[in-house]
């Protein structure tokens, strides 16, 4: 059996530098990762994912990056993206992102992947970059970075926004308060321009003290809602940036006693399966998150196989679900 001790006496490197080299580590050379490589190659070194890949030249392993694995957002998306990426003969490899997490690219040539989707990325991360200058293809998944250019899939929120609004208008909300995501992300700030825009059309601006930013996750609307409590009652309707967001709003409102939607409405954005349960029936800004997420599995197959095409940006509409968490404000 090859072990990478017979690739470095081969290569003329030492065993760890085999190690470090075959998962792209940044203070290796390139001479010595491709020597290492080839040395590899010719051994039919495969005692793991990259062995099997330098072996026969090729992966169909595709790696989907999230940073929370308890957010139901990033749960919702890996069955869609798995069942249409094993249609299309590839392998779903979820990698979670943290500060204390190996740089992705060396985490990418660790999992001997062909391409990657990238459902985290923030505006100013560096991750593309890496991504682009190691050849490694990848796809945007609901959000983008603006300094490299990529396929896409995101969401347009306007429809679903001035649906909202105009519905908002019709039952006598004139404070309306915010709760949105981070300011770093590109979903974020869509959502929010989107929001202050239909708004300002309607004379309806949002006060600062009825506005808050966080992370797109659970304890974002809980602690915001009572936040926005403290600040002389809170508005009568809190848009949100996303419905894990709006489930803390609602956790929140039940914990204090305050009745949604009697005296505060509450709006989501996403259209999760767990708001459409009877207990929730969270109104929201709904799209075809499945179809979202297959999407991005097709782009990033379809980039393997013509690597030099023109780069795709696919876009969903919105639409305003009405349940049960809006209703005329309290006099």
């Amino acid at each position: 059996m090859v072990t990478s001790r017979d690739v470095a006496r081969l290569a003329g490197v030492s065993q760890p530098t085999v190690s470090r080299a075959l998962t792209d580590h940044p203070r290796v050379s390139e001479a010595t990762k491709r020597k290492v490589r080839e040395a590899a190659r010719a051994l039919g070194y495969s005692t793991n994912a990259i062995g099997r890949a330098l072996s026969v030249g090729r992966s169909n392993r595709i790696g989907l990056v999230v940073a929370d694995l308890e957010n139901q957002f990033y749960a919702n998306m890996i069955a869609p993206l798995h069942d249409e990426l094993e249609r299309l003969g590839h392998e779903l490899v979820l990698i979670t992102e943290s500060a204390a997490s190996a740089p992705l690219p060396e985490r990418v040539a660790a999992h001997g992947l062909a391409g990657v989707v990238l459902s985290t990325t923030t505006v100013d991360s560096v991750q593309p970059a890496r991504l682009r200058d190691r050849g490694v293809p990848f796809v945007y998944l609901n959000r983008v970075a603006p300094g490299v250019r990529a396929d896409a899939v995101t969401v347009d929120p306007e429809t679903g926004v001035r649906e909202i609004v105009a519905e908002a208008v019709r039952l006598g909300h004139t404070r309306i308060g915010a709760i949105f995501g981070p300011r770093n992300t590109s979903t974020g700030e869509l959502r929010e321009q989107v929001v202050r825009e239909v708004l300002d059309e309607h004379g309806l601006g949002l006060a600062q003290r009825d506005v808050l930013h966080g992370p797109f996750d659970f304890d974002t609307g809980r602690d915001g809602f009572r936040t926005l409590r403290e600040r002389a009652g809170g508005p009568t309707l809190v848009l949100c940036g996303n419905d894990v967001v709006a489930l803390g709003v609602l956790n929140a409102a039940a914990e204090s006693g305050v009745p949604v939607p009697e005296h505060t409405s509450v709006v989501g954005f996403d259209d999760l399966p767990t708001s459409r349960w009877a207990l929730v029936r969270l109104s929201t800004i709904a799209y075809d998150l499945d179809e979202v997420a297959r999407e991005s599995a097709r782009l990033v197959v379809a980039r393997l196989r013509e690597p030099d095409a023109e780069t795709a940006h696919i876009v969903y509409p919105t639409h305003y679900v009405a349940r049960s968490t809006v209703s005329a404000p309290r006099t």
